[in-house]
């Protein structure tokens, strides 16, 4: 069992441009600050949904920085247009 969203699996997240991940990125970190909030307030029922986050991010993160590092490639124009059909 993984923890995390389904939607930001390994896999899924190799198909994903950079701009996309960092827009997932983005969301997530928006989705964590509400989480926490809510966690303050007393308004948060499922604290799993925390760490699943933090999980998620810390994919992101590692995909992203992969990249960076030259062991994993972004997937190429031609190669998303090829996904999507």
């Amino acid at each position: 069992m993984s923890l995390g969203t389904a939607e930001y699996s390994v896999e899924k997240l190799g198909e994903k441009t950079n701009v996309e991940i960092e827009d997932f990125l983005k969301k997530s970190k928006e989705e964590l600050f509400n989480l926490r909030f809510q966690a303050a307030t007393g308004q948060l029922t499922g604290s799993a949904r925390i760490k699943a986050v933090k999980h998620d991010i810390a994919r992101m993160y590692t995909v992203l920085r992969e990249r960076e590092l030259g062991i994993s490639q972004e997937p190429t124009a031609s190669d998303t247009k090829a996904e999507e059909k």
